[in-house]
């Protein structure tokens, strides 16, 4: 049996397969990868971790995420920023976006401060979110406890994911049972009253049944007035070596969040309130705003390679995801005198339960000289919930809203929910989808790939208003084209152009309501063109840049004449360059980061509001971000990050600029000895005040100030 990886001196195998080692970096960088595959087979383990991925320190060469092969990432003509392990341990964020904001391009949404919402290449997401490469769609706040990497995928991309995905995707990659003996907990703490332990235990049952246990368990405030969080999740899961050709993979997962939703501050004279003075403060009543999911999600992975050559890699999941929130919130700017704003509410219940069955076909074969890797499957899913919305209404008279003193936005005003009727939702839901994909990867010669391939998706959405019981529904039937082509004149180094497009249906970005004006609505349509260079500097180094055009049609605005219908001639398009840095540049340095430029523009509109040339809301044309860690002694390292945006606006009117800034973050690593690791990081080290993000005019997120943590990493 393994024993426990040291935390110092020579790298080892990682705990989930890949040759990565969570503890400190040290000195000496493996000089290939190779090595690192090497000495994880003579101490037990597989040379491939989780999905086909291959990692040391902050580079990972290859996944089976953009392709649905184990595909080295130098020979995928796609956009790809993987964060693994090392770095998430390393910068020691606290949730999902926090930590993806070293990734070129990538920005944070506010996404009503209940949920993970995402911007990627000008297109804002609260569900192209997958785990393993199935859809984890929920409007929730993610926690990486039990993750391994963290994929960004960027660029339309249909064939492998279906639905949605217009401007990329965000794959979790969890940790699992790979038989190697495991023993770790993580502690941390740190300002605003962080409290966090973590666990993580793995061992082999016998040689044919491996077994892993992680879990989490945090109470913690924010900087924010009011804000608290408490979350805690168990992941066990099982493999069972069936024999040479077979292994079975099971996962079940329960995670509970409830937290203090936030939708930050509201505008006045087109940009954000007196910000720098309202860093903690909170707008509107603190007895009413909670958030709350409870998720239980199990998995099942079947691999199997059968006689013939074919391997099947099958997925099935159940996910049952118990949701709701209730918010308080700015619902205008603050009057010219500065004497008043106006406070809203309202309550929603999203319950969502997921059923999907994935299953992937690979043969290799030869055809003359050519080498071809194809690719056939078929996905089946089902989708069932609930989408119930009450406004909040003020006081005895039942108010829509309520008048307080920016100076003193607080109010204990009693609210009460109820549903109106009319704009508030009241129905269930059901989506059945099937899809079958092909697809060929071809390598001509050692210096010229092709790939292409189509997918055919079968969308049947029902949706029941609850009060007048009226169904409306919807079947769309799309067709989702790949082509790429990748030219290697050096090992190395690799150019790339891709062709891609993607569908989101009238249901929209999350399904729930279909209204009349919906059901006629055509889907919105993704279209990217992309040429790149990748470069493998040394083999723990990647360099990579890319060139895009994005066009988004069929964006449905508000009919003004109409209401309840759309006028489909809504269109943005996105231009832009990406530059990524992952890896070691030196035996002591290793970096994760990029520039961005981005000119999201609404390219056609009929809103009086939002109009032609318009910048698309909370996109910077410039973003630069680049996280250095420098190993100084055996056992000491320092990390040290920067982060710069130019300015954005708060929604696409274009009417509220939020001013760009700049960021410092520190981080010290301190190795004890083999078993225990310290560490100390300090996230906007300088106390810089800016606006991290927004979800509209009014709703503006003041970034945190000063923040310091601390985490005790203990291995035995």
């Amino acid at each position: 049996m393994a024993s426990a990886e040291p935390l110092s001196g020579q790298r080892q195998g990682s705990q989930a397969n890949e040759p990565a080692t969570t503890g400190a970096l040290q000195p000496g960088a493996p000089a290939t990868l190779e090595e690192i595959a090497v000495a994880g087979e003579l101490s037990g383990l597989p040379r491939v971790g989780p999905q086909g991925g291959i990692t040391v320190g902050y580079a990972t060469t290859q996944t089976r995420s953009a392709t649905k092969t184990a595909t080295p990432l130098i020979d995928t003509p796609q956009a790809i920023t993987v964060v693994t392990q090392e770095q998430i341990r390393d910068q020691n964020f606290q949730n999902l976006t926090d930590q993806l904001r070293y990734v070129p391009g990538f920005i944070p949404a506010q996404g009503e401060g209940n949920r993970d919402q995402a911007i990627i290449r000008g297109q804002s997401t609260s569900a192209d979110f997958f785990v393993n490469g199935i859809r984890d769609d929920v409007q929730y706040y993610r926690d990486l406890y039990n993750v391994q990497r963290v994929e960004v995928l960027k660029g339309p991309d249909s064939l492998i994911f279906g639905r949605g995905g217009g401007g990329g995707v965000i794959n979790r990659v969890l940790k699992e049972a790979d038989g190697t003996r495991v023993r770790e907990i993580v502690a941390g703490g740190g300002q605003f009253g962080d409290k966090r332990l973590a666990v993580d235990v793995g061992d082999r049952v016998s040689d044919s049944v491996f077994f892993r246990l992680n879990g989490v368990a945090e109470d913690s405030g924010t900087y924010r007035q009011f804000g608290d969080l408490t979350r805690y999740g168990v992941n066990p899961t099982m493999t069972f070596l069936i024999d040479p050709q077979t292994t079975l993979k099971l996962s079940y997962e329960y995670f509970h969040d409830d937290r203090f939703p936030d939708r930050g501050i509201p505008s006045q004279f087109g940009r954000a309130y007196n910000y720098r003075n309202n860093i903690r403060t909170f707008f509107g009543n603190p007895d009413v705003n909670y958030t709350k999911v409870d998720a239980n999600i199990a998995t099942a992975t079947l691999d199997h390679e059968f006689d013939t050559g074919v391997q099947l890699h099958s997925q099935l999941r159940f996910a049952d995801y118990n949701r709701f929130y209730r918010n308080t919130l700015p619902g205008s700017a603050v009057n010219n005198a500065g004497t008043a704003v106006t406070i809203t509410g309202y309550r929603n219940e999203t319950d969502r339960t997921n059923y999907f069955s994935q299953n992937d076909f690979t043969y290799k074969f030869n055809t003359g000289t050519l080498k071809h890797t194809l690719l056939g499957g078929f996905e089946l899913g089902y989708q069932e919930g609930l989408t119930f919305r009450e406004s909040g209404l003020f006081g005895s008279n039942l108010a829509s809203s309520v008048v307080v003193n920016p100076l003193s936005p607080i109010t204990r005003v009693p609210v009460t929910f109820r549903n109106n009727g009319t704009t508030d939702a009241n129905s269930r839901y059901n989506l059945g989808l099937a899809a079958v994909y092909a697809q060929d990867q071809v390598e001509i010669t050692n210096w010229l790939q092709l790939i292409g391939g189509v997918r055919y998706d079968h969308f049947d959405f029902a949706s029941t208003d609850q009060r007048t019981r009226v169904t409306q529904s919807r079947v769309d039937d799309l067709v989702s084209p790949r082509a790429g082509i990748v030219l290697k004149p050096l090992p190395n180094l690799a150019f790339y152009g891709s062709y891609s497009v993607s569908y989101l249906p009238s249901s929209g970005d999350q399904i729930g309501t279909l209204s009349p004006g919906l059901v006629i609505a055509k889907p919105e349509e993704f279209e990217n063109t992309e040429v790149g260079v990748k470069y493998d500097v040394n083999p723990t180094l990647q360099l990579t840049a890319a060139a895009y055009n994005l066009d988004r049609r069929n964006q449905r605005l508000a009919d003004p004449n109409n209401p309840g219908f759309f006028i489909l001639s809504g269109k943005t398009n996105t231009q832009g360059i990406e530059i990524g840095a992952n890896g070691y540049v030196t035996d002591w340095w290793q970096v994760a980061g990029g520039y961005a430029l981005t000119d999201a523009r609404i390219d056609s509109a009929t809103s009086p509001t939002i109009v032609k040339g318009n910048v698309v809301g909370l996109v910077p044309f410039n973003s630069f971000s680049l996280w250095n860690k420098f190993a100084v002694t055996n056992d000491f390292s320092i990390g040290i990050g920067y982060i710069y945006q130019t300015h954005t606006y708060a929604s696409s009117d274009n009417s509220v600029r939020l001013p760009g800034y700049s960021r410092f973050d520190l981080g010290l690593f301190y190795t004890v000895n083999e078993n225990v690791r310290t560490q100390l990081n300090v996230e906007n080290l300088f106390d810089r005040g800016y606006i991290y993000t927004a979800d509209g005019n009014n709703n503006i997120t003041p970034g945190a100030p000063r923040t310091i943590r601390a985490q005790v990493i203990v291995r035995f």
